[in-house]
Parts: C-alpha cells; sequence; structure tokens
C-alpha cells in the first residue's frame, strides 16, 4: 500500500456507519482520501461511527441501497474514483428471521450499485466485499480457494453468494477485461470472514457478547464452543482492500477478480479458545455454558485459502490471533475508562500502518 496515493482520492463508501465501514472510513480520511459514505443509520447503539464522530470527517449521506434512485443520485454527485461496497445484511441468524430483507439488501443492493456505476460511465475501481462464508461449505480441512464453488445453505451465506454471481455477471457483461479501454472500470470482490475489532456492538456476535458478559460479571451463552473460524483484525483486511484498490486503479483487468483475505493458520481458532485469550486478557474468569437450546445451522469448519492475494498483491496477515484480542481488549478498555475513541482508533490504526511499512 502506498500512503501518498490516497491523497485527494474520491473514494464512495456503502455501509460506512457499520463497524468494519467506519475503520475503514476513519483510515481513509486519515490518509486524505475524500470520502463520500451511503448508509442507513449506524444499526447499534451505541455505534462506532458515532463514538469517533466519523460524521464530521467524511461526507455523510443517509441513504439506503435497495434504493437506486437514492443510490445514483449519490453517486452522480460524488464522481468517485474508488469505491467500497460494504452496505449489507452482515449476520447469519437475522437472515432466518428476514430472508426476504436479506436477499434484498445483499442482492438487490448489489445489482443496484453496479447497474448506477454501469450508468455512471466513469472510470473506477470497485470492490464489492463479501465473505468467506459465500463458499458452499463442505466441512473441509483446508481452506477454500476463489475458484472453489460457491453456495451456502443459510440466508445470509446465499445472498453473499449470489452477491458474487450478479458482480461475476456485470463484470463479464459490461466490465469485460477485453473492453476496459472503453469502460475504465475494474470490478473486483473481496472475501473475508469473522473480522473482530474494537468497536463491534452488533447483536449475535461472539466478542461483542462476551465482553459485554465480562463487564457485568457475568458467564457468556456460546452456541457452538467447538465451531472453527478464521478470526482476524479487522484492519488486516482492510490493508487487503486498500492494496487490491490500489492495484485496480492502476491495473484495472488484471486485479479484477475475487480474492480471500484470511489470517494465518494459527488464527483459525474454535469458539471455546477465544473465549478462554478474551478471559486472561480481560483478567475476566473464563465462564461460559453452552447454549443447548436449538439453533439454525451454522458450519463446523471454515477457513480461507490466501495464496493469491499473497503472491499477486503481496498482501498477508500481521496480527496473530492473541495481538487481534490485545487490540480489542485495550479498545474496550481504553474507552470504558472514558478515552477519546477517535484517538484510540486512529492510534491503532498509524500503528498497524508502522507495522506494515516495517
Amino acid at each position: 500500500m502506498t500512503p501518498n496515493f490516497w491523497q485527494g482520492k474520491k473514494v464512495f463508501i456503502t455501509g460506512h456507519t457499520g463497524f468494519k465501514g467506519s475503520w475503514l472510513g476513519l483510515w481513509l480520511t486519515s490518509l486524505g482520501a475524500k470520502v463520500t459514505g451511503f448508509a442507513l443509520v449506524p444499526d447499534s447503539n451505541p455505534s462506532l461511527f458515532q463514538l469517533a464522530k466519523l460524521e464530521s470527517a467524511l461526507h455523510h449521506i443517509e441513504g439506503d441501497v435497495r434504493n437506486v434512485d437514492q443510490l445514483k443520485a449519490a453517486l452522480q454527485k460524488s464522481q468517485p474514483d474508488i469505491l467500497f461496497h460494504l452496505a449489507a445484511q452482515s449476520l447469519v441468524r437475522p437472515s432466518y428471521d428476514n430472508p426476504l430483507l436479506t436477499y434484498q439488501t445483499n442482492v438487490m443492493g448489489t445489482a443496484n450499485l453496479l447497474e448506477c456505476i454501469r450508468q455512471l460511465g466513469r472510470p473506477c475501481a470497485v470492490i464489492n466485499v463479501t465473505t468467506d462464508k459465500c463458499y458452499e461449505n463442505k466441512e473441509w480441512q483446508w481452506g477454500y480457494r476463489e475458484m472453489d464453488t460457491l453456495g451456502g445453505s443459510d440466508p445470509y451465506s446465499n445472498s453473499k453468494a449470489c452477491s458474487e454471481l450478479v458482480t461475476a455477471s456485470y463484470r463479464a457483461s459490461f466490465f469485460n477485461a477485453n473492453d476496459y479501454s472503453s469502460h475504465r472500470v475494474a470490478l473486483a470482490t473481496a472475501r473475508a470472514g469473522n473480522v473482530v475489532g474494537g468497536g463491534d456492538w452488533a447483536q449475535d456476535r461472539l466478542i461483542p457478547d462476551v465482553l459485554a458478559a465480562f463487564e457485568r460479571n457475568q458467564s457468556v451463552n456460546i452456541r457452538y464452543p467447538q465451531a472453527v473460524r478464521p478470526w482476524q483484525h479487522v484492519l488486516e483486511p482492510l490493508h487487503g482492500y486498500l492494496m487490491l484498490a490500489e492495484k485496480l486503479y492502476h491495473e484495472g483487468p488484471k486485479y479484477a477478480k475475487a480474492w480471500n483475505f484470511g489470517p494465518n493458520d494459527q488464527g483459525a481458532c474454535t469458539v471455546a479458545d477465544i473465549v478462554r485469550k478474551l478471559a486472561e486478557l480481560w483478567g475476566a474468569k473464563e465462564a461460559w455454558v453452552q447454549d443447548l437450546g436449538n439453533h439454525p445451522h451454522e458450519a463446523n469448519y471454515l477457513t480461507l485459502d490466501t495464496a493469491l492475494a499473497r503472491k499477486e498483491l503481496g498482501w498477508q496477515p500481521l496480527l496473530s490471533t492473541d495481538n487481534a484480542l490485545r487490540l480489542i481488549v485495550d479498545w474496550e478498555q481504553n474507552r470504558l475508562k472514558g478515552a477519546d475513541v477517535f484517538k484510540t482508533t486512529h492510534q491503532q490504526i498509524t500503528n498497524y500502518q508502522l507495522m506494515v511499512a516495517h
């Protein structure tokens, strides 16, 4: 990643009020980008977007990707050089409660955005951020590669696989590499899973639930203690997205494809391991009980193969699971002590950039 590259670049982010979108917005504004955000109001209270006062750092537009007219007007005004699509219904269990909303947001929201970009007729590097769960999960003991079959049994995972297919269709039909000199749109997808970090208060998420239980000195309910996930700090995939965006901007079709961003092999830990590590770092008693109620299906084992990003982008994860969790605990404990959330978040971004530079 070249920090000076972002100076003055016009960047459009959908979903900038969410957890990952807020971190991305803060990072880009610190690099000097002119950021426009398009999203619904934050879906949690508190939210990183509000606590870090991100609205004052970028151009904030309250809008819904399901509304194509709103989206088109915002893009026409922004005229972006680079676009990150993060707006989504991003949780598995709520997708069972409201599957139609999930498909409308994750599938038609993607189609609306890509159609608006097509009509915009402007050179643009575009990254659609999906998920590791877009793969047809066969409970393999090895990581999924970008060419593996897409699928997903629950509405969230399935809708994200559909979002990938919509993106591939638009890339083949309207943003084809062979015609790049005429349309000048480079379109890629980025797949990352179980992203964690300070400022995540989403419902039904392991780490927010664990930290909330620690604050109340209570035990936490765990649905699948032996489930394995590729845990990674939010700065890791965001660094990958920034590197990919720069490549798309400069070299276009060579990088217009799907990319995995995941942790090293040791980053794949069980849910029980994560709770134990967090308890040690927090100074809390490790106390969890398995929730034996009826739960929707969730994958038991899921990891990603990141060889493509390592080889072609030069990207690699820098934080161990322990270090990632330590950053989260430090962030949250500083917040509880009354520290400025913007400064705490910005300092973690700065420290991570120093790691990247070395």
